[in-house]
């Protein structure tokens, strides 16, 4: 059964490229490995590297592509590998971009590179920008949340490597959010950049396990699939908590906002704060109105984080939640408080809410003022019916 989901992961039938060496890939049973062993996709050389021998490789990469500390690129070229170009999502090379802001296409000063951006007027490679690249590489750190956009990004890659007979290979690594699946299912009318799978907001997947999916859904919009290779993380089960060596975007900065980020994004699409423009984002909440609650914070223009935050400059009243351990589960209960306690119910949401959600259904079940209990209920059937498609494409326990 190992060797028949492996040729079919690595998709070695299809490809006259040198075989993997297939026992490197089974590991220690998970249960009795220590979750400081756990050996990312980019580190284990000796899988991929026959791989990229004779090829033109383009990498799909940013801040949080490090090997041992070494970026993937500087890895790659000290290893002879013909690197012929960088793409870039979100938040740019260095990820010190601001949420939505527009990354350019420029050239690395270190290496010469092109640097190609996929989050500006264009977000999929064009045909020509892929026409002296035989593979494609994309090892990014992704918090396993639906509207976290470099996966969107993977998306796109595969979608326009299927489409010019590119090879993808994707490095995996652990999802920090990967213990729980929950939220509800993006609709199709909801597709958009922040939600383009039917998918839950907290999906449970790797990038790797995810890309596989995005190929056997046929999600791509293409009559090809994507030729995919993905190597695996090797000791690692989704149950073990895993903290990222590095902050994957810059209003993530440490563990405890990675975990609070699937519950408290959804606060992005309503008037409050989630602490954008201080140093402990994505752990608070607050808005410049006094009765919101007790702790107090003042978003400010932080350069490399928020240049124009959300209330910037004004005194918000809300909650801290820097020591406040998260469930394992989308907390909606600061979400109706905070409805509940604004003055004006009409204007809490925005138009952006139901994009994040995914769905028009989550705002109006506050807004009928259902409970948690009640909404979470209302996700049970679509959730289970996701986990049996999900099943099919799980490398990890």
């Amino acid at each position: 059964m190992l060797y028949k989901m492996l040729f079919w992961l690595l998709g070695i039938q299809a490809l006259e490229m040198p075989a993997l060496n297939i026992a490197a890939l089974q590991t220690t049973p998970d249960s009795v490995v220590a979750a400081s062993m756990v050996e990312i996709g980019a580190a284990r050389m000796d899988l991929y590297l026959p791989l990229l021998q004779g090829k033109r490789v383009g990498l799909v990469v940013n801040h949080t592509s490090l090997v041992n500390q070494t970026h993937l690129v500087d890895t790659l070229l000290s290893l002879q590998v013909e690197v012929k170009k960088i793409f870039v999502p979100e938040h740019g090379f260095r990820g010190d971009a601001d949420a939505g802001e527009s990354v350019s296409s420029t050239v690395d000063s270190r290496t010469g590179l092109p640097i190609v951006s996929l989050y500006g007027k264009t977000k999929k490679p064009s045909p020509a920008q892929l026409e002296d690249i035989d593979l494609m590489i994309f090892d990014i750190q992704d918090v396993g949340t639906r509207f976290y956009t470099y996966i969107s990004t993977m998306h796109y890659v595969m979608e326009a490597c299927a489409e010019q007979d590119k090879i993808v290979l994707v490095f995996d690594r652990p999802n920090p959010n990967g213990d729980y699946i929950d939220g509800p299912i993006c609709e199709p009318a909801f597709r958009s950049f922040v939600g383009m799978h039917p998918i839950p907001i907290v999906h449970g997947l790797t990038v790797g396990e995810l890309a596989l999916m995005i190929n056997g859904e046929n999600w791509l919009k293409t009559e090809k699939t994507c030729e995919l290779y993905v190597v695996p993380v090797k000791h690692y089960a989704r149950w073990q908590p895993y903290t990222l060596p590095v902050k994957p975007s810059p209003n993530l900065p440490n563990q405890h906002a990675i975990r609070w980020y699937p519950s408290l994004c959804l606060f992005e699409g309503t008037v409050m704060s989630v602490g954008r423009g201080t140093y402990f984002p994505f752990q608070v909440l607050g808005y410049p109105m006094a009765g919101m609650g007790s702790f107090e914070f003042v978003p400010q223009s932080i350069q490399g984080m928020a240049k124009q935050p959300k209330h910037q400059d004004k005194r918000c009243y809300g909650v801290d939640l820097r020591y406040i351990q998260p469930e394992k589960a989308l907390d909606l209960d600061y979400l109706i408080s905070f409805y509940k306690k604004y003055p004006e119910p009409s204007r809490f949401f925005n138009n952006y809410f139901d994009t994040l959600a995914g769905t028009a259904k989550l705002r109006q079940q506050i807004q009928a003022g259902m409970s948690a209990k009640a909404i979470r209920e209302s996700w049970q059937k679509p959730l289970a019916e996701y986990q049996q498609v999900r099943q099919k494409y799980l490398l990890y326990q």
